[in-house]
């Protein structure tokens, strides 16, 4: 879901860097940019996605006028950056300054801070839309996951594309997380209770003669992770398997100097 989809570029910016000048004319500015931003982010944190999140609403719990809160914010969209922005500012104190631990802990640490800033805040992954954020904290997070693989051999953009790789694959993980919580909350049934319904009604017509694999597999699968996906399981399968990734390229570098 891209919830972002318009606005001002340059007016975005200038509202992320505050640089934005409020306006002189008008009623007196009782809030401040940030105030409106935190206000916004703990509505969607509380409704934990984006789709009753209104500028009415964030007008609503700081006591003003809808009209007002354009004075801080020109729009929807603009809010939504400046949400994504102020929520990196947590990952960035989580990542700490760089220290003596190697790229295969840093790249941990990159992905657990990542995985728990998006349980944290399930909406952002509504608001991810595959252009960057351009605020100065997003920025600074960057800055200090690439501190993580610098000085490994790795040109410029590979840097890049391994910082985005760990990136995809905690988003795409934790997308499955998020989804499994609200399917758990929509039907009342976790994911052993959800089989019980279930599997009878599919022994009745499931033939394992038919697929023997997917009745080998499934089964022990099932049966290890006492449900149909475990997201912690494949986030930390997934992980493993893409340091050792990475590790290839880097030993590959190495060995080319």
């Amino acid at each position: 879901m891209r919830e972002i989809t318009g606005g001002d570029p340059g007016r975005t910016i200038a509202t992320l860097w505050g640089t934005r000048k409020l306006p002189r004319r008008g009623p007196k500015h009782t809030l401040t940019t940030g105030q409106v931003v935190a206000a916004a982010v703990g509505l969607a944190d509380g409704g934990q996605d984006l789709a009753t999140l209104s500028m009415r609403r964030v007008a609503e719990s700081l006591g003003v006028g809808t009209m007002s809160l354009y004075t801080y914010i020109a729009s929807r969209e603009e809010l939504l950056e400046a949400m994504l922005d102020h929520v990196c500012a947590e990952a960035v104190e989580d990542l700490g300054e760089p220290g003596d631990q190697g790229w295969e802990d840093g790249l941990r640490e990159v992905a657990r801070v990542n995985w728990d800033l998006c349980l944290r805040h399930p909406w952002v992954l509504q608001v991810f839309t595959g252009r960057p954020s351009l605020g100065p904290r997003s920025i600074a997070k960057y800055e200090r996951e690439l501190a993580v693989v610098e000085g490994l051999g790795l040109t410029d953009v590979e840097m890049d594309s391994v910082i985005t790789l760990v990136h995809d694959h905690v988003e795409g993980v934790a997308r499955r997380r998020i989804e499994a919580d609200r399917a758990v909350r929509r039907t009342g049934m976790n994911d052993e209770q959800w089989w019980e319904k279930v599997g009878p009604s599919l022994a009745e017509v499931f033939d394992p003669a038919r697929f023997p694999l997917a009745a080998r597999v499934g089964r022990a699968a099932g049966e290890v992770h006492r449900g149909a996906h475990n997201p912690e399981h494949a986030y930390a399968f997934g992980l493993a398997r893409l340091l050792e990734g990475v590790a290839t390229l880097i030993g590959e570098r190495a060995g080319s100097l």
